[in-house]
């Protein structure tokens, strides 16, 4: 990606060589070829290269945000999807085939551990669950094990694992390594250059970074692509232009927004945690968090979101009450937005699940582009509220 410093690439990624600043919304079905010899060339040539032939194939816009994403995670190639889930979904048929195990990090995104459960049974694949920070954790491998996934950072909890660790353990098996990256953006966090072969991507969150757009992406290494192409084309997956433009213009802005996020979110996330009301706060860059040192050492910077855990002694419908007087603070299931984010963490849904003694209240917040004692005085009403 040549020398230039990161944000002077990412204003740069994608674009036209010459002409337009912005890479034009290119809309189109039906591509025309000048002879039936010229097609007869581009369908035999688009099985080994990226060439324009058919609108579900792609066309410049999508191919420019493509290539924008595999500069930043540092891949061979790219592919877009129309959801994060439909990433992770394709990067799962792609490389899995009936009597195949997938071994599935703990605190993973709840609707690909549904996904396993409900439809990959269906398909003769198996999965299972692991702790990778249990120093024993290779014995979850089964001779079967064709697929490593992990999210690191963990949903919700944000564990960081120890990638380069893990793929020392499973390349000499033969044995594929995937990462769910939403969290690093394909810009704070690199799978890819830590020892993994696959990087998954929600870019509806911070790579749109406005709220208005759903997509995926799935990047790899080289060997590891034609099987990701050729799912995505015999299940007709398929960005429209419009969206591809979209996700574009966010990259444009992905660093400035990124930092702002982090700062925010450490210094919001420094204050929560000398609360009273607050047992714990999750968020890898706080130095009193147990994934600090893994963050320091594999990340390049974080981000906007902050999960607390309540004092256990305060009652959930008390805080669910208190968090009504919230006014900046939106109630919604995404992230990565503008926009600041407040809701409720199904214990169910992290490595708490079968705890002997269940933590507090979990909160997660998504710290957006607000002006931050703004935000803190927000978050001072619901503080408020509990102290009485």
């Amino acid at each position: 990606m040549a020398e230039d410093a990161l944000s002077t690439l990412l204003t740069r990624l994608g674009r036209p060589s010459q002409g337009w600043a912005n890479t034009p919304i290119v809309k189109g079905s039906t591509y025309l070829f000048e002879d039936l010899a010229q097609w007869r060339a581009t369908r035999e040539q688009r099985e080994g290269q990226r060439v324009l032939s058919y609108g579900a194939r792609g066309n410049e816009t999508v191919f420019a945000l493509e290539d924008a994403i595999t500069a930043l995670e540092g891949g061979y190639r790219s592919k877009l999807f129309p959801t994060g889930l439909a990433a992770i979904a394709a990067a799962f048929l792609a490389y899995l085939k009936a009597g195949d195990h997938v071994l599935i990090s703990e605190g993973v995104y709840q609707p690909a551990r549904q996904l396993c459960e409900s439809q990959l049974t269906n398909y003769g694949m198996s999965f299972s669950f692991f702790d990778p920070r249990d120093p024993e954790w290779q014995k979850a491998l089964r001779p079967e094990t064709r697929m490593v996934y992990v999210e690191s950072p963990g949903s919700l909890l944000y564990d960081m694992f120890d990638l380069p660790a893990i793929a020392k353990v499973c390349r000499p098996k033969g044995i594929l390594l995937c990462a769910d990256n939403t969290w690093g953006s394909s810009l704070i966090y690199k799978p890819l250059e830590l020892g993994f072969d696959v990087s998954v991507v929600a870019a509806t969150k911070y790579l749109g970074g406005h709220s208005d757009v759903m997509m995926g992406s799935v990047t790899t290494r080289e060997a590891c692509f034609p099987e990701l192409e050729k799912v995505s084309v015999n299940l007709g997956q398929t960005v429209s232009a419009e969206d591809a433009f979209l996700v574009l213009r966010g990259i444009r802005t992905l660093d400035l927004r990124l930092r702002r996020h982090a700062e925010s979110a450490l210094g919001i996330a420094s204050w929560l945690v000398s609360q009273p009301a607050i047992k714990r706060v999750f968020h890898p860059a706080l130095d009193s968090d147990p994934n600090h040192l893994l963050w320091k050492r594999d990340a390049h910077g974080s981000n906007g979101l902050i999960t607390v855990e309540f004092d256990p002694k305060l009652a959930a419908d008390r805080i669910e009450q208190a968090i009504g007087a919230l006014r900046l603070f939106g109630i919604g299931a995404s992230w990565g937005g503008y926009e600041s984010l407040v809701l409720p963490v199904d214990v169910k849904r992290t490595r708490y699940r079968d705890a002997a003694v269940q933590p507090g209240y979990l909160l997660r917040l998504h710290i957006g582009l607000e002006d931050p004692q703004d935000l803190k005085n927000d978050l001072n009403k619901l503080l408020g509220a509990l102290a009485h």
